[in-house]
């Protein structure tokens, strides 16, 4: 049994998972995967993992993890020979996997194996919507390197990454401070028509209608799935202003981001 946990909210790290998902059941016929989304499992007071391999697959954040995911690999306890760590990234990872390595080093785990999956930079707050040339080269990366990383996995090989990192854990934690107030200064525009794809994507249901308008919680993860995937371009943060382009993944839809979707889903 492989299990493959990811948290994701423009679908990058969605798209990778399901490839490594594919990739596993079409070589390993006897392998069953199932998928889980990260931020529906970190909910649980307990985490039990029981698997021949366990890949998780998030994205960097400002040099680290997200919060969610910093929770749920801290509770989760792996009864598991075998851990993989796959962290998509837009502009420079640093020191994510590091971090990451930091916690799972204190559990009882006897193979890991680590690797960085370039990705589209969906965090338009900071470095503006990508171009289309960008996108198109940022995408080939991502095949490329997943294909790569399935490989890895079923040839079940190991390696290993520095936890020395001090300046990423430094910008990390200042991110993970920001990210307490941050969902206060999501603006609405007057074309927001309250579809509700805002709350129905968002990876820690941190987004609640009421009176057909968005209120954003505490709860949020700043992954600006929201931000990026809203169908009017009516939600604003940052230097993204309304109506400009957004990012979601190509071959990912709208659906394969809503919260219970994937979770506990078996094939093969």
């Amino acid at each position: 049994m492989t299990k493959i946990y990811y948290f994701s909210g423009t679908g990058n790290s969605f798209w990778t998972a399901k490839k490594i998902m594919q990739s596993i059941c079409e070589i390993n016929h006897s392998d069953k995967c199932r998928l889980f989304n990260i931020g529906v499992e970190e909910q649980n007071e307990k985490i039990l993992i029981e698997a021949n391999t366990v890949v998780l697959v998030f994205p960097c954040y400002a040099y680290g993890m997200p919060l969610a995911v910093k929770r749920f690999v801290k509770k989760a306890v792996f009864k598991t020979p075998y851990v993989v760590s796959l962290v998509t990234f837009g502009s420079n990872p640093r020191g994510t996997l590091g971090a990451l390595k930091r916690i799972l080093d204190k559990k009882e785990i006897h193979k890991l194996f680590f690797a960085l999956i370039p990705s589209v930079e969906n965090y338009t707050a900071m470095f503006g919507s990508p171009k289309p040339e960008l996108i198109k080269r940022r995408l080939q990366l991502q095949e490329e390197t997943t294909k790569d990383a399935a490989v890895d996995i079923i040839e079940r090989n190991e390696n290993t990454v520095s936890t020395f990192t001090p300046f990423s854990s430094m910008v990390s934690g200042l991110f993970s401070l920001g990210v307490k107030i941050f969902y206060k200064h999501y603006k609405l525009s007057d074309k927001c028509d309250g579809c509700g794809i805002c709350g129905q994507i968002c990876p820690v249901s941190a987004i609640t209608m009421k009176e057909k308008r968005p209120v954003f919680s505490s709860k949020c993860e700043h992954c600006q799935g929201c931000v990026n995937i809203c169908p009017l371009r009516a939600i604003q943060f940052g230097r993204v202003k309304f109506g400009s382009p957004g990012y979601c993944r190509p071959g990912v839809q709208i659906e394969d981001l809503s919260g219970n979707l994937h979770n506990n889903q078996c094939f093969n």
